[in-house]
């Protein structure tokens, strides 16, 4: 992803992230409380929320440095946040418990989008 596109991505996730979670604060709550999947939703948009600044953190930093690592660091928090997040939504309003295989898929490219953008920022930085 370059600099304009994660900017843009993250600036969408964020606003969808402070949506959905007022949805679920207000209009999903009876729901989620009665299935008992008010935990897994807040943890979906708390993570949401976490790894939308991380891709806006890599976004700023590719004003500064032309990086693969920074790029490759926000793609993989935007797949992060599709694969983790995204499977906790679809499993809260869908009870589709199979969906738990897929989201430590999506914590595997969180992980790995905090270890690019360490290295991406550490190489960048021995640079100047």
């Amino acid at each position: 992803m370059n600099r304009t596109t994660t900017l843009l991505c993250a600036s969408i996730m964020g606003g969808l992230a402070v949506v959905i979670g007022a949805f679920g604060a207000h209009a999903f709550k009876p729901f989620l409380t009665e299935t008992g999947r008010t935990d897994t939703f807040e943890l979906a948009v708390r993570y949401q929320f976490y790894h939308t600044l991380a891709m806006l953190g890599a976004g700023t930093l590719m004003t500064h440095f032309q990086s693969r690592l920074l790029s490759m660091s926000a793609l993989f928090f935007a797949l992060g946040i599709f694969l983790f997040s995204g499977s906790l939504y679809v499993l809260c309003f869908t009870g589709l418990t199979m969906l738990g295989a897929v989201t430590p898929f999506g914590g595997v490219f969180f992980i790995a989008g905090w270890l690019l953008l360490a290295l991406g920022t550490h190489k960048n930085g021995k640079a100047s």
